[in-house]
């Protein structure tokens, strides 16, 4: 291979993640075999620790970058963050609401669910009454939940949680969000954002990544039982994190080097690039809101209730009720176009989801 590679001709994907990604990812994804713990490496990993934190707007988020999908940021916010009995609130827009609740309750939380109807979004008054309920370690809300395209406003739910119980860390879940949808990380009072390689960040599925604010790494350093995972560990995966960031291999378990490299040079495109990062959020919301307005004009309804609570990095839409959203899949599929079929179970057949999202769009 050669500085000229060029990915061969496919169908383009236009799904809310995996996303496409460019030529100098996947190039960079090609990096021969390389020790986990070479010197040459490690500086590759701190790059992507430290450009991390710029994309979030964070200056002490500690990121842990560890191999796994978006999921596994759920498993280490319940390890870490909960201890068994406590009470978590999980402000629910979709079906990733309800997978991360039933994650928590996995490890032993007591969960509350502040619902709203299939394709709205809880109301901050409910939020504020059920945070009035009781004493809760935490507070999750999916940013962009995939499976509705429903935009949580992640700066209004921080406030809150600060003026009505700001013991109570919050936990963004951001695996459809991050680096498509603004996150002002330490403005806001963000604890920790979950996130996944694949989507807005514009590299291959494989990488689980998670900023943790200082606040919530003291909640972890005062716990009175032991982390419930072994994995999933964050007081495990912290010295590890560290090592990199400072130039020095470390090892508890071994990454995924080649998508590290990967991920370093669509880490480098994002925050180096000729589109800052502001340009950047304002293309998805450019992007998205013509994506929605001619989909509109070909009678495709949005799922979000309110339209102006769409998220800018994807859009879910209704099919006509003449059309089975099986077959325009498979004509889209024909025309060399690769779109996602619903996944909320209650509106499963009745819809289609597009991505819009990262190189996508900014290439």
């Amino acid at each position: 291979m050669s500085n000229n590679f060029k990915q061969e001709d496919h169908k383009t994907l236009l799904i809310p993640g995996p996303v496409e990604v460019s030529d100098a990812v996947l190039y960079a994804n090609a990096h021969p075999s390389m020790s986990h713990v070479s010197p040459v490496f490690a500086p590759v990993f701190g790059n992507c620790i430290r450009a991390l934190r710029k994309v979030l707007y964070t200056e002490k988020g500690q990121p842990f970058i560890i191999s796994g999908s978006g999921t596994l940021g759920w498993d280490l916010v319940a390890a870490n963050l909960l201890e068994a009995g406590q009470a978590a609130l999980v402000v629910n827009s979709g079906y990733f609401g309800d997978s991360f609740a039933d994650c928590l309750e996995t490890y032993g939380a007591k969960v509350t669910q502040v619902t709203a109807p299939v394709g709205a979004r809880p109301s901050l008054d409910d939020i504020e009454a059920a945070l009035k309920k009781d004493k809760f370690a935490l507070l999750t809300f999916t940013h962009v939940d995939t499976s509705t395209g429903v935009l949580s406003d992640a700066q209004a739910i921080a406030a809150l949680v600060q003026r009505v119980s700001p013991s109570t860390l919050v936990i963004l879940d951001g695996v459809c969000s991050v680096a498509s949808e603004e996150i002002q990380m330490d403005k806001w009072g963000i604890d920790v954002v979950v996130g996944a390689s694949q989507k807005g960040l514009s590299t291959p599925p494989g990488l689980s990544v998670t900023v943790v604010s200082q606040k919530a790494l003291a909640v972890l350093e005062n716990r009175k039982t032991p982390v419930a995972s072994y994995f999933a560990n964050y007081k495990r995966w912290l010295p590890i994190m560290q090592s990199y960031e400072a130039g020095t291999p470390g090892y508890f378990a071994t990454p995924p080097v080649n998508l590290i490299y990967a991920f370093e040079e669509s880490l480098r495109t994002i925050t180096e690039g000729p589109i800052s990062l502001e340009e950047r959020f304002k293309i998805h919301k450019d992007v998205s809101a013509k994506f929605k307005a001619a989909a509109l004009e070909l009678g495709f309804k949005q799922v979000a209730t309110d339209p102006t609570t769409g998220a800018n990095g994807m859009t879910a839409v209704y099919v006509p009720s003449d059309i089975a959203p099986a077959a325009l899949i498979g004509a889209l599929g024909a025309r060399n176009i690769i779109i996602a079929g619903g996944l909320h179970k209650d509106i499963k057949t009745k819809y289609v989801r597009f991505g819009h999202m990262g190189h996508s769009i900014t290439a």
